[in-house]
């Protein structure tokens, strides 16, 4: 903005040399809404551009670490019957519904991915059906958890669908899937928050596609889905060293994952064939266990995971099952780990993510 000084010159104010709080040092001052609950973020954020732009920083979430003020809330993407209805449903950390996220910007799509960095949601890529055609996007948006808005962001370098996707130490990885012409794809890329670009790392081995990703240790875990060089599905675990920026594989990982989430260092997978339990993977020794599912009817029914406080949720990704949520303490007895739980949600669970801030 522009505003006179004493001799009548214009001259340029920038709104961070406004004071945050009128009285007080922009670090007291920062402390302070630091203590404001996160319900209140939308509202800080129209105050001013100052505000706002606090709110919106790494620096924000810090603050409220250290205050203790965390407060961690589920996403959960739902559903209707029918499939043509969808929507983003939001819960406290003891599962009580606040509200929806408004409407996702763009068409409707499916085969896309969704991950978190920085207390953002990123909704990655997918394809969408014009005229008729699957058509693979590269467009990507963000959610903030802060201000209750969506914005876009760069495209993805390759438009791409069914791929996999994780974040590892700040950076979105994006790796393989199905291309914009449905060619299954090798091709694989890195997102940097700080910068606001995509860049070509080394591709993997062979072309992969609906596989998922999760990231352990610094590495990024690539597994499931199938490849062109294999018969049905794949087993094998392409690994990628971050540091080394270079792939390794080995023939330890699973084949058709319908559902998987990361608790604590260990992953969480539930297999197309049987959903009647769950494989148990360690990073730490690339090892597997096997749980079983206190489920009863049939194998096939679908099941989406989520996680809250540290434990794990099971979704019934198919309305009309009869299926309540359930709730898996890992950290209990043996014998008590397993809980109904009072989450009720509007439609079936395709995804869902836990953002804290």
């Amino acid at each position: 903005m522009q505003a006179l000084d004493l001799s009548g010159k214009k001259r340029i104010v920038n709104f961070m040399d406004d004071p945050l709080i009128p009285g007080l040092p922009d670090d007291v001052a920062k402390q302070c809404l630091a203590l404001v609950p996160r319900a209140r973020f939308p509202s800080m954020g129209s105050v001013c551009k100052k505000w706002r732009f606090v709110v919106q920083s790494k620096e924000f979430i810090t603050l409220r670490r250290l205050a203790g003020m965390l407060e961690e809330w589920l996403y959960v993407f739902t559903m209707n019957a029918g499939g043509n209805e969808s929507q983003w449903e939001v819960m406290d950390c003891l599962g009580q519904k606040l509200s929806s996220l408004p409407p996702m910007p763009g068409p409707v799509k499916t085969g896309f991915k969704v991950v978190v960095v920085d207390g953002k949601l990123l909704v990655i890529a997918g394809c969408s059906m014009i005229n008729g055609s699957l058509v693979a996007s590269a467009d990507v948006y963000q959610y903030d958890t802060c201000l209750n808005s969506w914005s876009r962001l760069a495209d993805l370098e390759v438009a791409r669908y069914d791929f996999a996707c994780a974040e590892v130490n700040g950076l979105i990885y994006v790796v393989g899937g199905h291309g914009i012409d449905g060619e299954s794809l090798s091709s694989a890329e890195v997102y940097d928050p700080e910068t606001g670009t995509w860049t070509f790392i080394e591709s993997l081995r062979r072309p992969r596609w609906g596989c998922f990703a999760s990231g352990f240790n610094g590495k990024l875990y690539v597994m499931g889905g199938r490849s062109n060089f294999t018969i049905g599905n794949s087993k094998l675990l392409d690994v990628y060293n971050t540091q080394c920026g270079s792939w390794h594989g080995s023939k330890n990982g699973l084949t058709m994952v319908t559902a998987h989430v990361e608790v604590g260092k260990k992953l969480f997978c539930i297999d197309w064939k049987n959903q009647r339990k769950m494989s148990v993977f360690n990073a730490e020794d690339e090892t597997w266990e096997v749980v079983a599912l206190p489920l009863s009817g049939s194998s096939r029914a679908g099941f989406q995971f989520g996680k809250l406080s540290g434990k794990l949720l099971l979704f019934s990704s198919q309305e009309g099952t009869g299926h309540n949520t359930l709730l898996y303490d890992p950290d209990a007895a043996p014998g008590t780990q397993w809980k109904t739980s009072e989450i009720k949600l509007s439609g079936s669970c395709v995804c869902s993510v836990t953002i804290t801030a």
